[in-house]
């Protein structure tokens, strides 16, 4: 077998091989690398290497080298699964890096970090002042996490008590310019929901690259044509200036009326009818 040939076929058992070996090993040893699959994932590749090219050795101790690494691999993540001792030792433990807005330099030194570094990470968490950190954590795979101090977090309903609906999940109704049936049906809708909404759109299925709705029954559509710009549904919008104009209709006829009981009758509806616009009025300017 001439040898460009021969580098052609061992190439490609060897893509095949890794490929098996590294389904082996399991999607953490793409994501979440310790030290050891780190050393793992280079050697692995420089051994595939060297079976595709090294022409005067014997390939097969390159596939029993491969093996048998993969086998330490899969024996050192089963300890770590089964020992937190064989973890601590193996992946190590993750390091304060802040606690209470103070930075640990101490901690710094020990896992080789700059101030200017551990700023840099804070940055990508959208974090600015180490002042409001509550804790920033190293953790065995290099990443830093960080916990901001009460004050300094994000104001959620849930802090203020209030219960919200879960949020449903937009369902994709036409790829390619193809009507998905099954997400059509998930939300109680059919392909004449569908059509009508296109229709007030003023598109055709045919020409809609993606498109999805909303929690809220909205329809939104990416056309090829990424010139062409789509009109927004006003429904929504009509509906929300009606109900102000309702409430200062009530509010008119409060102030014109002479009648006590009228005028009170009035101002209540309007104070009700307010507290409804307030309430739904997220939902109609989506």
């Amino acid at each position: 077998m001439p040898d460009w040939l021969e580098v052609i076929v061992r190439t490609l058992a060897a893509v095949v091989f890794l490929f098996i070996l590294t389904r082996l090993l399991g999607k953490r040893q793409i994501s979440q690398l310790s030290f050891f699959e780190y050393i793992t994932g280079i050697t692995i590749g420089d051994l595939a290497a060297t079976i595709s090219l090294e022409l005067d050795g014997h390939w097969y101790l390159g596939v029993i080298s491969l093996a048998v690494w993969v086998a330490v691999s899969l024996c050192i993540e089963y300890l770590q699964m089964k020992s937190k001792k064989a973890r601590g030792i193996i992946d190590s433990s993750g390091t304060v890096l802040i606690k209470d807005g103070k930075v640990m330099e101490d901690n710094l030194k020990k896992e080789k970090l700059s101030n200017e570094e551990l700023l840099e990470q804070l940055r990508k968490k959208s974090v600015f002042k180490a002042a409001e950190v509550e804790f920033a954590v190293m953790e065995p795979n290099g990443e830093i996490n960080v916990l901001l101090k009460k004050e300094n977090l994000p104001l959620t309903p849930a802090m203020l008590g209030i219960k919200v609906a879960p949020e449903v999940e937009p369902q994709t109704v036409i790829l390619d310019g193809v009507a998905m049936l099954e997400p059509l049906a998930t939300i109680g809708k059919n392909m004449a929901w569908l059509n009508t909404e296109l229709d007030k759109l003023g598109v055709s299925l045919d020409n809609v690259y993606l498109g999805q709705v909303d929690a809220y029954g909205g329809l939104y559509v990416d056309l090829y044509d990424d010139q062409i710009k789509v009109p927004q549904p006003q429904e929504r919008a009509v509906l929300l200036a009606n109900l102000k104009k309702c409430e200062a209709d009530l509010e008119m006829y409060s102030l014109s009326t002479q009648d006590k009981q009228a005028k009170q009758m009035f101002e209540q509806s309007s104070k009700q009818l307010d507290k409804v616009i307030g309430s739904i009025k997220p939902l109609l300017k989506r």
